[in-house]
């Protein structure tokens, strides 16, 4: 196990989102991309780094999709909570198959599969080297994923919120799109917000900033890249106070 000293981070929030269980499916959850992810979380909890997770819904259902399709915002956003539990439940399994144990919290409580969101318990298991799956959002509508990991970062007292996406920081623009787009390497939070650039909500963004959390948004699907965003190397965009 590498030394705690060569941690930039010593205790992270991982927002990964749904979209990233989908692996080159179109839709649902392709268990062997989860493995995949859960090899890499293994590697971060190996380095001595204490993880909690939050993972979207969008592979299975957005409360945007039944609001679109005439349902009440309430109602759409709680199947959308209820697509996070069957997400942290499936990086679960996958994650005690490679030999981490594991906890899903839920803010939404059902007893019979996982815990509810209870924050000292939460801690106490990441100090036991347990990694802590939140699922259900913030247990309210109206609210996205990103703000529900924004929250439990603030409450389990993280150093930094990762967030894994498909590209390797924040862009200019959508870079699969524009082929001038350029990468930031750092930002702050009011830039991110003047910008109006697609990092996460305005309430996640503030509540962060409020915190002094640091943001890094690196790819999530590249080998290795987790435990290299923990001890300072590899490419990402960190969003902070202060740009270095």
């Amino acid at each position: 196990m590498t030394d705690h000293a060569d941690l930039k981070y010593k205790r992270v929030l991982l927002k990964i989102s749904g979209e990233a269980l989908m692996g080159e499916q179109g839709y649902g959850i392709d268990v062997p991309a989860v493995t995949k992810y859960a090899e890499e979380i293994k590697g971060a909890i190996e380095l001595g780094c204490q993880i909690c997770l939050v993972i979207g819904g969008g592979n299975i259902w957005r409360g945007k999709w039944g609001v679109d399709a005439g349902m009440e915002r309430a109602q759409a956003d709680h199947m959308g909570m209820l697509a996070t539990v069957m997400n942290a439940l499936v990086m679960q399994n996958s994650l005690e198959s490679v030999g981490v144990p594991t906890r899903v919290q839920s803010g939404i409580t059902m007893m019979s599969i996982c815990e509810p969101f209870i924050r000292r318990r939460a801690i106490r298991h990441m100090e036991k080297g347990r990694v802590v799956i939140f699922a259900a959002g913030t247990g309210n509508p109206f609210f996205t994923t990103d703000t529900g990991a924004a929250l439990r970062a603030a409450e389990m007292n993280c150093d930094a919120m990762l967030k894994g996406t498909q590209v390797d920081g924040v862009y200019t623009s959508d870079p699969k799109v524009d082929a001038d787009a350029t990468r930031f390497d750092t930002l702050d939070y009011m830039e991110v917000l003047s910008k109006e650039l697609k990092v996460m909500d305005a309430t996640a963004i503030s509540l962060l900033k409020e915190n002094k959390i640091p943001i890094v948004v690196f790819r999530i699907r590249d080998r290795g890249g987790l435990r290299n965003v923990l001890t300072g190397q590899g490419v990402s965009t960190v969003i902070s106070g202060k740009k270095k």
